[in-house]
């Protein structure tokens, strides 16, 4: 994905240049869960990882990251869990297919068509977070994960704002 465009001020007939350090090399992947549980306040739980561009590093998040990230939302949430998300082929791993079935006692899991960004409401969570990214000129990395981070913790404490994102993917929510 390219990072979001912007635009600036600046004098008539000057082109505006921002000097930015740095090969570029990094990155940073976050997992995201926008959760609901009747009589309690929505919550976003989340993963985050930081890809420094060091050799044999990953880059993204293994099923396992989306394991344990799945059994955090089961102990946050204190009861079972359906889960409704995309067609990441991380998501279709056997291991992670082996899991599920293990644990269908309190998981359920809905998979969505293979692209239907208007029906998960974690991709209303993105452009929250990247919203005015698009001037910010960081020294590293570890800049933007810390940016990233704040962005990620304020979000989580303002629940109607993740109440937004999961009525607008069509999803009641109920007492």
């Amino acid at each position: 994905m390219r990072p979001p465009r912007a635009r600036t001020w600046g004098r008539i007939g000057c082109t505006t240049v921002v000097r930015v350090r740095g090969r570029g090399s990094g990155r940073v992947s976050i997992a995201g869960m926008a959760c609901y549980k009747a009589g309690h306040r929505s919550r976003m739980i989340y993963g985050f990882r930081v890809h420094r561009g060091r050799k044999g590093e990953r880059k993204g998040f293994s099923w396992q990251d989306y394991r344990d990230l799945i059994l955090r939302a089961r102990i946050q949430l204190g009861g079972p869990i359906v889960l409704v998300w995309d067609n990441l082929s991380t998501h279709l791993m056997p291991p992670m297919k082996e899991f599920i079935a293990a644990n269908e006692d309190w998981l359920t899991v809905f998979q969505l068509p293979s692209y239907a960004p208007d029906l998960n409401p974690q991709e209303g969570i993105w452009p929250l977070v990247k919203r005015g990214i698009g001037n910010l000129a960081v020294a590293n990395v570890d800049h933007l994960a810390k940016i990233v981070r704040t962005r990620l913790k304020k979000i989580q404490y303002r629940p109607h704002l993740i109440d937004g994102c999961l009525i607008q993917a069509g999803l009641e929510m109920g007492e």
